[in-house]
């Protein structure tokens, strides 16, 4: 099923499609079981957070801090200056922190400070299960622990936490987001069909997530974030990405009063998090801004 990008991420698993099958037997005689268990699915990355567990070199250090009860996880080199502006590196769903190590490197050397985050559930972060409103609620605590930060750059659904959160003031100068994930609503759309869910699944589950969240899912839609996020903005997205449809990407640029699309080509989901032009152009976006010819100084 190309076009229900869901149905290809579940399909690596097998444990997910066994359960798949549960669900669908626990949804005709419970229909309200069936929702809290669709959503415990829905919440748990997979592959589990052991798979994303990748030992990280020296300079490297690894930093702890409490967070909605769990323990958040990130990755900062040891040797770099106080003074150097702060890029936080943000993952996407089942990845982790070391995902953004090619990028850490490239902004380090580039005179920054980057610091690459595990989400909750994620990588060496605690928890089992989290959402896309928690990852939100997550870069808030990393920029209150931080202080304020030059930059963002964000994979897939951490690109859509990113979005959202900047848009809701975090204090942030500027933000890459890279292959970023469609918005919530369609994600449940594919979900609920990928495992041939009863119609109706995807708006009962939304409507739990909303109830539990205290969010509005509106607020991951381009729509929404158009008229709020007004930050510099580079999203790039690669036009055979199997994961996160290119067509989301192009849309959030669209939305964006400050916005630019770079595309690319035969990197997929995963791998432009390593491509060196890839690196180039968000380097090139953090820079400040220059002041225009003849302005006040």
């Amino acid at each position: 099923m190309d076009s229900n990008p869901a149905a290809a991420f579940y399909a690596g698993s097998g444990t997910a499609r066994a359960v798949g099958t549960a669900l669908r037997l626990v949804d005709r005689v419970a229909p309200s079981w069936g929702t809290r268990s669709a959503l415990r699915l829905f919440f748990t990355p997979l592959p589990w957070k052991f798979a994303m567990r990748r030992p990280m070199p020296r300079p490297w250090m690894t930093q702890r801090w409490a967070f909605e009860g769990v323990t958040l996880t990130s990755y900062r080199r040891g040797d770099l200056a106080d003074e150097r502006p702060v890029v936080l590196l943000v993952h996407g769903w089942a990845g982790g922190g070391t995902q953004m190590l090619a990028l850490g490197e490239a902004l380090a050397a580039a005179g920054y400070d980057p610091v690459l985050l595990d989400l909750p559930a994620h990588g060496r972060s605690g928890g089992w299960r989290s959402t896309l409103p928690q990852f939100a609620r997550a870069l808030f605590a990393a920029a209150a622990r931080l202080g304020p930060l030059h930059g963002v750059v964000a994979h897939s659904l951490g690109a859509l936490a990113a979005a959202r959160a900047a848009a809701r003031g975090l204090p942030v100068q500027r933000i890459a987001l890279v292959a970023p994930s469609a918005p919530p609503a369609a994600f449940l759309d594919w979900f609920a069909g990928s495992f041939g869910l009863a119609q109706g699944l995807a708006a009962r589950m939304r409507a739990q997530i909303e109830r539990r969240e205290a969010v509005d899912l509106v607020e991951f839609e381009p729509a929404w974030l158009g008229a709020r996020l007004q930050q510099p903005v580079l999203v790039l997205h690669d036009e055979g990405d199997r994961i996160a449809p290119p067509a989301a990407g192009a849309r959030l640029a669209a939305s964006l009063p400050d916005a630019r699309l770079h595309t690319t080509r035969g990197l997929g989901h995963r791998r432009i998090l390593d491509d060196a032009q890839v690196a180039e152009r968000i380097l090139e976006h953090l820079q400040p801004a220059r002041p225009a010819a003849g302005a006040a100084r």
